[in-house]
């Protein structure tokens, strides 16, 4: 078997406004089957980072933290799409995951973005673009992005080329590297 491409890339966001619109760039390009994974500390940006993904991916409502409920499906007008955003947060283990029916959302032709996915690791595909976001503690976020795979290496350019064509025409000067 082929070692597994893997990619990184690494951007700032200085702002609540920057770190939604770095997640609705990203929201465009994903397809049935993408799986985003984003760690990070509470209040990290990382909701706001998905819900920028649910605008950008045109979601009918905005994504919304789903602590409580655990798992929110999402629709888009136009399509049969579906996006789910989980928290595994209250997860434990890969073994808490089959209660919310990792699987079954992972297997389908659904877009899933998993917040706090480093409670749930092993239960994770192979494939699939992580996005650490780190608090400096100030007003920075810094977004470390790492795609695992053929899929989502490709994903990932594609986001890079998009982010570096729109962010000047947006105001946004986080330099990327």
């Amino acid at each position: 078997m082929p070692a597994q491409r893997h990619t990184q890339w690494r951007f700032s966001s200085g702002s609540p406004r920057q770190t939604e619109r770095l997640g609705r760039w990203l929201g465009q390009l994903l397809r049935a089957g993408d799986v985003i994974c984003l760690t990070g500390g509470l209040g990290a940006g990382k909701t706001t980072f998905c819900r920028g993904i649910g605008a950008g991916w045109g979601a009918m409502r905005p994504l919304t933290s789903p602590t409580y409920n655990l798992v929110h499906e999402h629709q888009r007008a136009g399509d049969e799409a579906r996006l789910f955003h989980i928290d595994c947060y209250r997860l434990r283990s890969a073994a808490d995951a089959d209660s919310i029916g990792l699987d079954d959302i992972l297997d389908s032709a659904a877009t899933a973005l998993l917040e706090w996915c480093q409670r749930i690791q092993s239960a994770l595909p192979a494939d699939r673009l992580r996005i650490d976001i780190i608090d400096d503690g100030q007003t920075r976020r810094h977004i470390v992005f790492h795609a695992c795979g053929e899929r989502h290496a490709a994903l990932l350019a594609g986001y890079q080329r998009l982010v570096e064509r729109n962010r000047q025409k947006d105001g946004i000067h986080a330099a990327g590297n």
